[in-house]
């Protein structure tokens, strides 16, 4: 039989198989909601992971959920000239992938200090590989619309997150000048009158020789956007005793 003959082709596009793609389509779009949902209310507080990365890593695993109920639309409804083709339990293939593909998202997620980097990134890989889960299934329509779904988020999530009402975290490392000793009551005051709340969970200090180093987060009370840096790191300077600082995102 000729793989490449246009009626075997069409197989991938019969009606059963476009009813099964809608469906399939309707769940990623709950999927990205409710994901969205649930990573803003992680944005909102300033946590690490936002929208983009809970919604794409909810849409990938709705993915590749959902795919396992249609198992008579399976490679285009069993193309192999109608008949049910020889293989074995591709649910173990997808379960291989899935736990491979975490292997490598895990490397590309960066931490330094209390900064995350890469968790948008290490979702669009673990959804890249139910993109291609749902391509070799046979689902076209599917995987298409989870690649414009994900694109989307990719582009647009960001722009979203930032207008939304939030309290971003950043993250403040203030070196002191030899014997200034520096108080946690008094650093919070200082926060609490630029507009922060000092999160005393995330305190460390480290001493060499008379010197003083304080690393904390601080959440904004509210999103001031591209000034949430510089409304804290401008004023520093009023902190007396203060030799040296550094302050940066507290998630990316």
């Amino acid at each position: 039989m000729n793989l490449l003959d246009f009626d075997h082709l069409l197989r991938y596009w019969t009606a059963a198989q476009w009813q099964a793609n809608v469906l399939m389509l309707l769940h990623l779009m709950g999927a990205m909601l409710l994901g969205l949902i649930l990573g803003y209310e992680r944005a909102f507080h300033g946590r690490a992971a936002g929208m983009r990365t809970y919604a794409l890593v909810c849409m990938a695993a709705c993915a590749v959920t959902i795919l396992v109920g249609y198992p008579d639309q399976w490679f285009g409804g069993h193309v192999a000239g109608g008949s049910t083709p020889q293989f074995t339990d591709p649910t173990r293939v997808i379960q291989g992938v899935v736990t491979g593909i975490g292997f490598l998202c895990a490397g590309v997620i960066m931490r330094e200090g209390m900064n995350i980097s890469g968790l948008t990134t290490a979702a669009s890989l673990w959804a890249a590989s139910a993109i291609g889960i749902l391509l070799g299934m046979g689902f076209y329509f599917a995987a298409i619309m989870l690649t414009l779904l994900c694109a989307g988020l990719m582009m647009w999530g960001a722009k979203l997150e930032a207008k939304l009402p939030s309290h971003p975290a950043i993250s403040v490392l203030i070196r002191g000048k030899p014997g200034r000793h520096f108080q946690q009551d008094e650093l919070a005051d200082f926060s609490e009158r630029l507009g922060f709340r000092f999160a005393p969970g995330s305190l460390s200090i480290e001493r060499n020789g008379e010197r003083e180093e304080w690393r904390f987060v601080c959440t904004a009370k509210r999103n001031y956007k591209s000034t949430t840096l510089t409304r804290f790191s401008s004023r520093l300077h009023e902190l007396e005793g203060v030799a040296e600082y550094r302050v940066t995102h507290a998630r990316n």
